[in-house]
């Protein structure tokens, strides 16, 4: 079982920025696990965001996000993190951090989550 926690979310103007952390409380290593950020806003469906790989070395982000926002692990620190630039209201929503073995863009194939972060985007 792991069990993973988010930490980073708030409110913020639109154009601005944050940093999103996802780590383990549970003792065993992120390293273990390819990492996702997902999304939900109210009244839709959690949809992917941004994973890693393992190692780090692949990434891949949903269409809307790209160029403004980043996702990078330190697995020395046990840390995924997602760097968010130049928000918009509709990034609005609550990011959940999420654990699976191989990189996936579809909610059902992560197998750990965390509790959510909210973010919210004033304009």
């Amino acid at each position: 079982q792991v069990q993973l926690v988010e930490s980073g979310g708030g409110l913020v103007q639109a154009g601005g920025f944050l940093s999103l952390s996802c780590t383990t409380s549970s003792g065993r290593s992120i390293s273990s696990y390819a990492i996702g950020w997902l999304r939900q806003s109210p009244g839709k469906e959690r949809r992917f965001v941004a994973g890693i790989s393992r190692s780090g070395s692949v990434t891949d982000y949903e269409d809307s996000i790209k160029g403004r926002f980043s996702i990078s692990r330190d697995n020395a620190k046990n840390t995924v993190s997602l760097q968010m630039n130049t928000l918009k209201p509709e990034d609005t929503a609550v990011y959940y951090c999420a654990a699976t073995r191989i990189l996936a863009v579809t909610p059902e194939r992560y197998v750990y989550w965390g509790q959510g972060t909210r973010v919210t985007v004033s304009s």
